[in-house]
This record gives C-alpha cells, sequence and structure tokens, in this order.
C-alpha cells in the first residue's frame, strides 16, 4: 500500500507537469501561416493609343492624301487599339489590335488577329504565334505571318527581346501576291527585330530596337531592296495604365520606297525632265509621340 504522504507528492508532481505542458503549449511558436493565394491575373486586357503618326517597320502607314497624292507633312494622327485573351495559366492567348491607316485606295483600316503560346524555357521567356493582317476594303495588303520571340530580362542590366517573323501568305502588304495582281511571290520574307528597354529613371524607360526586313527573292526583283529599320526613345509611366512615348522612327533605302507629292510638268513629253517633281520616301525619320493607355 502506497503511504498516504507519498501519494500526496505524486499527485502535487502530476499537477506540476500538467501545468508546464500547458504553459508550454501555450507559448509555443505559431503555425505558419497559409500561402498567399496567387495574384489573379485579367484574362482581358485592353489598350487604346493616341499617336502623331503610325509606322510599321519603319515606313508611313497614312500615305495617300486627298488629291491622291503622298502626305509629306509629318504630324499624320492615327487611333490605335486592340485587346488580349489570357486562358489563365495554360500559356495560350488570341488577341486583336487596329489602327486607322491610309495607304491601300478604299482602306481605312488595319485589323490584326493574332494568337499564341507563351512559356518559360530557363531564363528565357518565349512567344510563339501566327499573326494576319487584314484590311477591309482592300484585300491587297492582307498577310500572314509565323513568329517567335524570346526576351531575357535581368534587373540590372534592362529587357532584350529577339523577334522573328516569317510570311507563310503569297501576298506581302500588296508588294506582291495573287491580290496585287502579280505573278510575284511575298512568302519567303522575313523581319529578323532586336529590342532593348530599360528604366534609367524613376517611371522613364529608354527603349530601343533595330529591324531587319529581307524581302523575298521576287519582291526583290521588283526592285523593292531588303532594308533596315529603327525606333529609338522613352516611355514615362504616369500610372494608373497611362503612359506617353517620345520616339525617332525611320528605315534606310530611302530611295528605293518613293511616293510621289506633287506630279510636276514633264517639259519634253518624255519624262526625261519632269519640273517641280516631288518625290518622297516613306522610310523617312519621323519624331512620334504617342499616348497608350492600358485596361
Amino acid at each position: 500500500m502506497m503511504h498516504r504522504n507519498t501519494a500526496k507528492a505524486l499527485a502535487a508532481a502530476a499537477a506540476i507537469l500538467t501545468a508546464s505542458g500547458a504553459a508550454m503549449a501555450q507559448t509555443a511558436a505559431p503555425a505558419p501561416a497559409p500561402a498567399p493565394e496567387p495574384v489573379a491575373v485579367a484574362p482581358l486586357t485592353a489598350n487604346v493609343t493616341l499617336t502623331t503618326n503610325y509606322k510599321f517597320r519603319g515606313q508611313d502607314q497614312d500615305t495617300i492624301g486627298n488629291n491622291g497624292l503622298y502626305k509629306t507633312r509629318a504630324v499624320k494622327p492615327a487611333i490605335q487599339g486592340g485587346f488580349d485573351y489570357a486562358f489563365g495559366e495554360s500559356g495560350f492567348y488570341v488577341g486583336n489590335w487596329n489602327s486607322s491607316v491610309n495607304w491601300l485606295a478604299g482602306n481605312s483600316i488595319e485589323s490584326d488577329v493574332y494568337g499564341g503560346y507563351k512559356f518559360k524555357g530557363g531564363p528565357i521567356d518565349w512567344d510563339v504565334g501566327v499573326l494576319t493582317y487584314i484590311y477591309p476594303g482592300n484585300r491587297n495588303g492582307n498577310t500572314t505571318e509565323i513568329y517567335g520571340a524570346g526576351t531575357w530580362t535581368h534587373e540590372t542590366i534592362g529587357a532584350f527581346t529577339v523577334k522573328y517573323s516569317h510570311t507563310v501568305s503569297k501576298d506581302y502588304f500588296g508588294y506582291a501576291g495573287n491580290r496585287a495582281d502579280s505573278d510575284s511571290k511575298g512568302r519567303g520574307t522575313g523581319y529578323l527585330n532586336i529590342s532593348y528597354a530599360k528604366e534609367i529613371f524613376p517611371k522613364v524607360t529608354l527603349k530601343a530596337a533595330v529591324g531587319y526586313t529581307r524581302m523575298s527573292h521576287d519582291i526583290r526583283d521588283l526592285g523593292y531592296p531588303s532594308y533596315v529599320d529603327y525606333n529609338v526613345g522613352a516611355t514615362y509611366d504616369f500610372g494608373g495604365g497611362l503612359s506617353l512615348t517620345g520616339s525617332v522612327q525611320g528605315a534606310n533605302k530611302k530611295s528605293s520606297y518613293v511616293a510621289l507629292a506633287a506630279p510636276g510638268v514633264d517639259l519634253f513629253g518624255d519624262g526625261s525632265f519632269v519640273y517641280g517633281e516631288k518625290l518622297q520616301s516613306v522610310n523617312k525619320a519621323r519624331f512620334i509621340v504617342a499616348l497608350t493607355k492600358t485596361f
């Protein structure tokens, strides 16, 4: 039989251990908080831009004046906008982008429809897809390209993007193809673009790009050589999706890409000397200002 004093001592010890365990439970480190839910990304985004001029690969896209001659002025405003829809986290997307244009008779809008797939491969963000340029009212400009791009980003150095687009349609922006009433083919034309972006001051991002259009053999035979375009400028971010960009854009081989700005007078009737004739290149450099709002 247990002695009464011994029993009391054991009971007291048990009480002390129980209280100590309760105190330890109360002071133990709390369980880690659950990981925060990933920020939801809106599947649908949109944008609208007002610009003083629209150049595509260094070439003016508003060229026809009321008199049917080339517009020589530097400011030729355009309104642009579009949307992109991302299919969740799959990487697949579709989109549409539009701009006012005026380089094809009977047409006043460019409508681009595209779809693609974005994914991460090592340090590179990849993007592959297909894009069709549509010109309602004059299909001569309709063109389809496949493209692939890779972007490498470094917090200190900036972001470099290399993109290649390859024409798979027979037509190429009215230069060649069935719709241009030509037996020549635009298929095989390629465009390589290398771009760079870096925030150099708070809210100010430097942007620069150089591109090379390699015309198809048939287009080169028509007298339109391959050429280099450039785009250098900066963007100021106002916040709330509003930004302002100023840039210089143009291209070389100006003498090969000209339009008639003033007919002049053919003094001898054989075209050997036309007094007052004025030609201007669609590749001429322009300073362009664009205000963009994203949603």
